[in-house]
């Protein structure tokens, strides 16, 4: 059965050490948790942190940061972004499914690009660890790629002939996430999706001509273009359009 392995992500992270090269989320996940809570003072934990760029940011809004990652890899590349950012974060090698922390330790738990690396029965484990160490009240952010998108064909097509970079992964519609996250007694509060820029195929591209060592910007400037497409995000920003057109979408749920 095809998984998502440590290997795998050591040997991502391996490539990618050159962390300026690698795509950001743009502060998604903390645009979004800013809407429905303030974060300062917040104890708040990112798991699978990767690069930690994820929750540097709420460093700088006052939350009281701890970044979790399983892959020495990411963990080194955390630590040198923190030492050269000179941020104020903790960075712990850990096991998502045993959170070396006391119950109700965090007022926010969140993680992009992590569950979809799990099947149904080792993704519910994952959610109930992470309700375990939040505080009751407290908000849990789960990030994921949605399912209806072109991103899913490719991947699958990947996955099948195994050339996929993380092994295996799955994608979700933002009813099922809601569904998975309630039935474990989270409220739902907020849901989000985010269309990708560049776009996919403008990435898909830069890597494939990376590999030729010819080097595209990270973020193409095209004026006309990126107007259009602001425009567009603007007029659908936060509908339900959004959430099954986005590469990428969120459920925030709080701990009843």
């Amino acid at each position: 059965m095809k998984e998502s392995r440590l290997e795998h992500w050591d040997n991502f992270w391996e490539e990618k050490k050159e962390f300026k090269e690698v795509y950001s989320n743009s502060d998604r996940v903390v645009r979004n948790l800013v809407k429905v809570t303030d974060v300062k003072g917040k104890k708040i934990l990112e798991i699978g942190a990767g690069t930690g760029r994820d929750s540097f940011p709420l460093v700088e809004r006052g939350a009281e940061v701890y970044q979790l990652d399983y892959s020495m890899n990411s963990l080194k590349i955390m630590k040198r972004i923190a030492e050269e950012e000179k941020m104020d974060v903790r960075i712990i090698g850990g096991d998502t499914f045993r959170l070396p922390f006391k119950d109700g330790t965090f007022d926010i738990i969140f993680h992009q690009g992590l569950l979809e690396h799990f099947r149904y029965e080792k993704a519910e484990a994952l959610l109930k660890e992470n309700i375990r160490v939040l505080k009751t009240g407290g908000l849990l952010c789960v990030d994921v790629p949605q399912r209806y998108h072109i991103y899913t064909l490719i991947k699958t097509f990947l996955i099948a002939i195994d050339q996929w970079f993380a092994g295996w992964e799955r994608s979700f519609s933002v009813p099922e996430l809601k569904k998975e996250m309630e039935k474990l007694g989270l409220q739902t509060v907020h849901t989000y999706g985010e269309w990708m820029y560049p776009s996919l195929f403008y990435r898909m591209t830069r890597e494939a001509l990376r590999a030729v060592k010819i080097k595209l910007p990270l973020n193409p400037k095209i004026p006309v273009l990126y107007n259009i497409r602001k425009a567009l995000r603007d007029a659908v920003k936060d509908s339900t359009l959004t959430t099954y057109t986005a590469l990428s979408m969120g459920v925030i749920g709080k701990k009843k």
